[in-house]
């Protein structure tokens, strides 16, 4: 959880438990850990990956877009991050961070009037855990194994 906008991230968080409960998935079985911002989200996430504990890890946070170019550094930085410690470590690792240029778009997608990508990131967690179960059960050469 990226914590430099918390009010975003924790409703964010909020959508993502909610999801990952009607999945049947209980908040006790969910655990959150609070980084500085965005950028330090693939460090954590490589981190949490190696512990071999975590099936999924989903990032959840916002960028608000400034007068800089520092919101564009940021955003690739974290995107190409997380990405490659899913494909680094096998954990995959939704990415439900914001990436908007006002504050209104991230309360907007943090529960308001354009849903909650926090449950659109608890989705792709469980469709990801989902379809890697599915791909070992497979075994090499793509033959379901019975």
């Amino acid at each position: 959880m990226a914590g430099f906008h918390r009010g975003i991230a924790e409703a964010l968080l909020q959508g993502a438990i909610e999801r990952l409960a009607e999945s049947g998935l209980g908040a006790d079985h969910v655990d959150v850990h609070w980084i500085p911002g965005a950028y330090e989200a693939p460090a954590a996430a490589a981190a949490l990956a190696a512990t071999g504990r975590y099936s999924a890890i989903m990032a959840l946070g916002a960028v608000i877009r400034g007068e800089t170019a520092h919101f564009d550094y940021v955003c690739d930085a974290a995107a190409h991050g997380l990405m490659r410690v899913g494909l680094d470590t096998g954990v995959p690792c939704a990415f439900g961070i914001l990436t908007c240029d006002t504050m209104a778009q991230a309360e907007a997608r943090a529960g308001g009037d354009k849903g909650n990508k926090g449950d659109e990131a608890a989705d792709a967690a469980v469709s990801m855990i989902n379809l890697l179960a599915a791909a070992r059960d497979m075994g090499p050469g793509g033959a379901s194994r019975s």
